[in-house]
């Protein structure tokens, strides 16, 4: 590559996500989607001839590009990734980053040994709401965060659990809005249903109440932070971003009869929406072509992992808080 030309990138896996990230590699000037790799030749013939780039065995794909997608299954994710690596490729791997913590440390190792960028694809952090939120945030004195994310059943295969499914999301927002350690994790599920509900205690005080379920009948992805002047609520899907704010409460006269009445003053944030796979993307392509560390980097997708370990011992245990795993 040379200082003028495009990025020279490519897709390992190119399922229904990977497929999306070929689709904007493809559409990205800033980068040349050489080709895409898939166990399955016929799918990758398809996506590959849909987005006008060439299906390659794995091996000759890692030679032809600087940077690559690894968007296989989460078991495969660290063997993927390694081989990446070790062909001097810089990589982004969708979350979960690995399933186990001290193989996710030597690859975190290597790529630094290497010089090579390693990002861990946490999508939300590229949500246009969430972006917003963290310019509200320093003005708050937060007491509590409360994310719900709920829906139906998937149609798609994944051995990935609903916490590390869905509730993934929303511990990494939860650890990337604050300078904070987890001191207490509490959890409890529906047996034989994919429903768990997480509640963390953070050592600067702040109170986390995270929920996912696929066995809901309305799809839900919201957060919500509350602190001691106002409360403020994202909704994921449809990118806004609301503040609401208590106007003094009094007591009013209708027809003869006395009520009580509380308003609230509702502030909407000017949100630029955007697809935030196309964020994520653009802040890999940025961290390799700058040399800048990623903005979700290994350390960060470990963080989460160990997190989801101590919900699921919490729900395995007997009905008593896990203690932090100690260190980021």
């Amino acid at each position: 590559m040379t200082d003028d030309a495009p990025l020279r990138v490519g897709v390992i896996g190119v399922g229904s996500m990977g497929a999306h990230h070929a689709r904007v590699y493809a559409g990205s000037s800033a980068v040349d989607l050489v080709g895409v790799a898939d166990d399955d030749w016929d799918r990758a013939k398809e996506i590959a001839e849909k987005h006008g780039t060439r299906a390659l065995n794995r091996g000759t794909l890692l030679q032809a590009v600087d940077a690559v997608s690894v968007v296989v299954p989460t078991q495969f994710h660290a063997s993927v990734v390694r081989e990446a690596l070790e062909a001097d490729t810089h990589v982004l791997v969708e979350k979960p980053f690995v399933d186990d913590i001290a193989t996710g440390r030597e690859l975190i190792s290597l790529a630094d040994r290497k010089d090579l960028r390693l990002q861990v694809g946490h999508i939300e952090r590229f949500n246009p709401a969430v972006r917003a939120l963290g310019d509200v945030l320093p003005e708050m004195n937060v007491l509590a965060v409360d994310a719900r994310r709920l829906g139906p059943p998937i149609d798609r295969d994944t051995a990935d659990g609903v916490v590390e499914d869905l509730m993934i999301h929303d511990l990494d927002i939860l650890l990337s809005l604050f300078d904070a350690e987890v001191d207490e994790t509490f959890a409890a599920g529906i047996r034989s249903d994919p429903h768990v509900t997480a509640t963390l205690r953070l050592d600067n005080g702040v109170l986390g109440t995270l929920t996912a379920s696929r066995i809901t009948h309305q799809k839900v992805r919201e957060l919500a932070v509350t602190g001691r002047d106002c409360r403020v609520t994202v909704d994921y899907l449809t990118q806004s971003v609301k503040i609401h704010r208590h106007s003094l409460p009094g007591y009013v006269e209708s027809n003869g009869d006395v009520r009580y009445r509380s308003e609230s003053v509702v502030e909407r944030p000017q949100v630029k929406n955007g697809e935030p796979l196309r964020g994520e993307i653009a802040s890999f392509v940025s961290a390799v072509n700058e040399g800048t560390a990623p903005e979700v980097t290994g350390q960060d997708g470990l963080r989460v992992i160990e997190l989801i370990r101590e919900i699921s011992e919490a729900l395995d245990g007997p009905e008593a808080p896990v203690a932090k795993s100690g260190g980021r």
